[in-house]
């Protein structure tokens, strides 16, 4: 088992060795989906072994973030897959800012990722990617410079960092339209829209009806929603 300070000390290696060279040209859409590619430059990890010229590795794919979501603390703890370490911390914030304090859940995916090497320094293959970005004029396309044996790290890394750069401007916009006010029950006023959205995406039969369900107990709202619930499934509705 390793040593939780290597891994610390891990940790901060590979976060003072990646470098995004070319971060997005726009932010995280508050209100929509966001399709960021990225291509996550490294050293080949055996270069050092090899001694000859390095090769550089390129991976490439797209981080798909999803619309943020307004949610609370008190929305969080009633959610399964958390550690022990993550439920007491949000139950420190729940202490310290409110259980209906409301915040941003930014969700990601990792997909398409291909891998290629080529036999050139690490710097002429960026240049040479930052041309083809400027070529095609894609504002959602990001370089990094990472570690090879820790690549998935430094990708992280970059998803944070991309993260924290898109916040305030997401919470201005949600704050503008209200959004963020929370009601006399704890809820924010997204999630309110977010359920009447998974009302008529049921009645439609875009959405799970589990999905809704989950939504409103998650939420403390079951008793509140049940009836309009049931209605969906009662005949002429």
């Amino acid at each position: 088992m390793t040593d939780p300070s290597d891994r610390e000390a891990i940790f901060h290696d590979v976060m003072a060795r990646t470098r995004v060279v070319r971060p997005p040209r726009q932010a995280l859409a508050t209100f929509g989906t966001t399709n960021v590619h990225y291509y996550l430059v490294t050293e080949a990890a055996y270069s050092q072994l090899s001694g000859g010229p390095p090769d550089t590795v390129i991976r490439e794919g797209r981080v798909i973030a999803e619309r943020p979501r307004v949610v609370t603390p008190y929305y969080l703890l009633r959610l399964e897959g958390f550690g022990d370490n993550a439920r007491r911390y949000l139950e420190t914030v729940a202490e310290r800012e409110g259980a209906h304090s409301p915040g941003l859940l930014y969700s990601y995916r990792n997909e398409g990722l291909q891998m290629n090497i080529v036999s050139e320094q690490q710097e002429t293959v960026i240049a040479n990617i930052e041309r083809e970005i400027d070529r095609a004029e894609d504002p959602l396309s990001a370089v990094i410079s990472g570690v090879d044996e820790m690549w998935d790290l430094s990708l992280m890394l970059f998803i944070y960092g991309m993260t924290a750069a898109s916040t305030m401007s997401n919470v201005a916009d949600l704050g503008r339209r209200r959004l963020l006010d929370v009601d006399a029950a704890g809820v924010p006023a997204e999630a309110r829209a977010t359920i009447e959205s998974l009302f008529v995406q049921v009645r439609t039969g875009e959405a799970d009806p589990s999905a809704l369900q989950t939504e409103l107990r998650h939420w403390g709202l079951w008793d509140e929603y049940e009836d309009r619930f049931l209605a969906l499934f009662s005949k002429g509705r």
